[in-house]
């Protein structure tokens, strides 16, 4: 893991504890896309799969950190949210897991530029496969919302 990689991971871990509880790390990350990875062990349920709401956190988490490095790439300073996701299941997670964001079409991130640009709040959504033994699992489709953040007076 590269530095910057090393340094995204610091920051989601301070900023998202239940990242670092999860044990996620990060496999690949950049305006392109982001892939996480999650252990199933502090992540197991009842049935000695993975938790549904560890699933999607880690669906979650890709998602926002695909849009968070995209406007950082951008020169972009924003707070971004989860507005809403649909996640689905379709398999057990029977060993560690993985989460890729993929970036939005060009024209739907060009408009969602020109909403934050124009009114300082956008939403975009971003789909998000579930992966496990290299088999989708799963998905997320999920809203994001952004704010740009004022630069100080």
């Amino acid at each position: 893991m590269g530095t910057a990689s090393e340094a995204l991971l610091a920051y989601l871990h301070e900023h998202i504890p239940l990242s670092a509880r999860m044990g996620t790390r990060i496999v690949e990350a950049g305006p392109r896309g982001v892939l996480l990875e999650a252990p199933l062990e502090p992540n197991l349920n009842h049935r000695e799969t993975a938790f549904g709401g560890s699933v999607a956190a880690l669906a979650i988490l890709a998602g926002w950190t695909l849009v968070h490095l995209r406007l950082r790439a951008e020169g972009i300073e924003a707070r971004t949210v989860i507005q809403r996701g649909d996640v689905s299941f379709h398999e057990p997670v029977e060993e560690a897991f993985r989460a890729h964001a993929l970036p939005p079409d060009p024209s739907t991130w060009s408009r969602f530029l020109r909403t934050l640009a124009r009114r300082r709040k956008g939403r975009v959504t971003v789909r998000v496969d579930v992966l496990c033994g290299g088999r989708a699992v799963g998905g997320m489709n999920a809203a994001y919302v952004s704010l740009t953040i004022s630069p100080e007076p």
